[in-house]
C-alpha cells in the first residue's frame, strides 16, 4: 500500500525507554518539519528492567547532543566494559564478554589463529588477557581514554532514563497526553491507522504512528494483527523475576550474568542499587520457586517486592506495517542476556529516521525497513541462543535441552565453521564482531586448526607478539582510576 498524504503529524503510542526514545530523537531531528504527540498514562506501569545497555547507546547520545555526564547523574549511572558469565560453559567456570576487540588481526587472519598456535607452544595466555575491556573490567578500572580508546556502555536505572529523555523533549515541543488508549480506528479502504481514542472520549488524530505499548501490541498487533513468530522452541525461557536490592559494595564496572539450572540471573550495579534478576524457564522452575531462588542469591537489603513478568521470545512477522512502526516489547522480545533490547529501540528509530516517509507511506519503504530489522534481529538472536547451546552443562533437563536442541542453520553453520577453521567471517553490519569468538571460546567452542599464515611468523616473534599485546594492556590498566573513583569524580553531585 503506497499513499501520497504527506507525514506532518507523528503519535507515540505509550511512553516508557521505547517511547521518549523515539519522541526525542523525532522532536530533536525532525521537529522543524512535523509535530510529536506522545499518549501515556500514569496508571499503566512499564516493564522498566533493561537497565544494562551496549556502547551503541554512546553513538545515540551523540546524535541527541546529550551530556554524558547530566545523563549518568539523572539516571544514577555506571559504565559497563561488558558481562561476565558465570556457570554457562561449566559450573564455577566464569570468562567476560567484553566490549573491546581482542588482540590484533592481520589481512588474513583474526588474532585467535596467532593465539592458537601460541597456545599449542605454551605462552599464550588466556584469550581475554589480549583484550583491554576484559583487563580493565576484571580491575574493577574505567576512565575515558584519548580517542575513544575505551569502549563502553552503562547500567542505568530505565524508569528515570525515560524520565531524563521525557525533561528533553518537551521543552522542544513534543506534546504528551495524559491518559488511557481505548480503540485503536482504522479506515475501512486502507486498513491504515486514523486515529486513537482515548478513555475520556478524546480523539487523537495522526498521520503516522509508532507503537510502544510493550507487549500488548495495541496498535500493531491488536488492531493490525500483524503476527508473531515464535522463537521460544530456541530460547525456551519465559519468565522473569525482578527485585531491586541496595548496594553493598563498590559498583563493578560490568554485568553480572550467573546460570543456575533452569536459567540465569543478573547482577546490574548502579550508583545507587543493584537491579537482580532471574530469567527462567517455567516448565522446570515455578514462580515461587523463583522468587526463592532469586532471594537466595541476592546481596544487601531488598528494596522492592519481587515482581514476576511473562514473555514469549519472538518477534512480529513485521516491525512495519501499514503507517505503524512497532519498538520495544511491543515489537518483540529477545531476552536480557546480551543487553541488546535498548539497542533494538535505537536501530529501530534510526532506521526510521533514515527512511522516514515525509511524502507518504511506500510499501518498498516499508519492505526495506522489515528486511533490515529481521536481519538485525536473527543475528542478535543467533549469539543469543550461542550462550545456552554451546555448553557442557549436563546437570539439569533445562541444560540438556538447551545443550541438544537443533539450532538455527544460520548458527549451526557458524559454530562449525569456528571449530574446524576457527575463522569467523561478519555478515555486512551485524551488530556482533570480535563477540562471536570472545563467546565461543569461553563457552568451550576451541577451533581444530589455524590458519597457515600464523606460521610464517617465527615462534620467537609470535611470542615476542603476544607478550607485547598484553604488557600494554597491562600498563594502561594499571594508569586507570578504579570505576568508583571515577564515578565520585564524573558524577559528584550523586555522592
Amino acid at each position: 500500500m503506497t499513499t501520497t498524504t504527506p507525514i506532518k503529524k507523528i503519535v507515540i503510542a505509550g511512553g516508557g525507554t521505547a517511547g521518549w526514545m523515539a519522541a526525542a530523537a523525532l522532536v530533536k531531528l525532525l521537529g522543524k518539519t512535523l509535530s510529536v504527540t506522545l499518549i501515556e498514562s500514569d496508571e499503566i506501569g512499564t516493564v522498566g528492567v533493561g537497565e544494562a545497555t551496549i556502547p551503541s547507546l554512546v553513538f545515540f547520545h551523540q546524535l541527541l547532543g546529550i551530556n554524558e555526564q547530566a545523563f549518568m547523574s539523572a539516571t544514577q549511572g555506571t559504565f559497563k566494559l561488558g558481562i561476565q558469565f558465570e556457570n554457562w560453559r561449566k559450573l564455577d567456570h566464569r570468562y567476560i564478554h567484553a566490549f573491546g576487540v581482542t588482540g590484533k588481526d592481520c589481512w588474513a587472519a583474526g588474532f585467535q589463529h596467532f593465539w592458537l598456535k601460541g597456545l599449542e607452544k605454551g605462552f599464550s595466555a588466556d584469550f581475554g588477557d589480549y583484550c583491554l575491556e576484559r583487563r580493565a573490567a576484571e580491575a574493577h578500572r574505567f576512565a575515558h581514554l584519548p580517542k575513544n580508546g575505551l569502549n563502553y556502555a552503562f547500567h542505568m536505572d530505565a524508569t528515570q532514563y525515560a524520565q531524563f529523555l521525557k525533561q528533553l523533549s518537551l521543552p522542544l515541543g513534543v506534546e504528551r497526553i495524559e491518559g488511557k488508549i481505548q480503540r485503536v480506528n482504522t479506515d475501512n479502504e486502507s486498513g491504515f491507522i486514523r486515529s486513537l481514542s482515548l478513555n475520556d472520549d478524546r480523539t487523537i488524530e495522526g498521520d503516522f504512528f509508532i507503537d510502544c505499548t510493550g507487549f500488548r501490541g495495541l496498535l500493531i498487533e491488536q488492531a493490525l494483527h500483524t503476527g508473531y513468530e515464535d522463537w521460544s522452541h530456541w530460547l525456551p525461557c519465559d519468565s522473569a523475576v525482578a527485585v531491586q536490592t541496595e548496594s553493598v559494595a563498590p559498583p563493578l564496572p560490568f554485568t553480572r550474568s550467573i546460570a543456575h539450572d533452569a536459567g540465569w540471573q543478573w547482577r546490574i550495579p548502579l550508583q545507587h542499587r543493584v537491579g537482580n534478576g532471574l530469567v527462567f524457564c517455567s516448565k522446570y522452575l515455578g514462580d515461587e520457586q523463583a522468587k526463592a531462588l532469586l532471594a537466595r542469591n541476592i546481596e544487601g537489603k531488598v528494596l522492592t517486592e519481587p515482581r514476576v513478568i511473562k514473555f514469549k521470545t519472538g518477534r512480529r512477522l513485521k516491525q512495519w506495517n501499514k503507517n505503524c512502526v512497532a519498538l520495544g516489547l511491543a515489537s518483540g522480545f529477545l531476552e536480557p542476556l546480551e543487553s541488546t533490547s535498548i539497542h533494538l529501540i535505537q536501530q529501530g528509530i534510526v532506521r526510521l529516521l533514515r527512511m522516514f516517509p515525509h511524502h507518504g507511506v511506500r510499501q518498498v519503504d516499508i519492505d526495506e525497513y522489515n528486511k533490515q530489522t529481521d536481519f538485525d534481529v536473527e543475528h542478535i538472536r543467533d549469539f543469543i541462543i550461542l550462550h545456552y547451546h554451546a555448553t557442557e552443562r549436563d546437570d539439569s533437563p533445562f541444560w540438556n535441552y538447551c545443550r541438544q536442541m537443533k539450532v538455527p542453520d544460520s548458527l549451526a553453520h557458524r559454530i562449525q565453521l569456528f571449530k574446524e577453521t576457527g575463522r569467523v567471517f561478519r555478515d555486512g553490519n551485524e551488530l556482533f564482531d570480535d563477540s562471536w569468538q570472545q563467546v565461543m571460546i569461553g563457552q568451550g567452542v576451541m577451533p581444530e586448526q589455524y590458519h597457515p599464515i600464523v606460521n610464517t611468523m617465527p615462534d620467537g616473534e609470535l611470542k615476542a607478539f603476544l607478550e607485547h599485546i598484553r604488557s600494554s594492556i597491562d600498563k594502561t590498566v594499571e594508569r586507570l582510576p578504579s570505576h568508583q573513583e571515577y564515578l565520585n569524580q564524573y558524577c559528584p553531585g550523586n555522592r
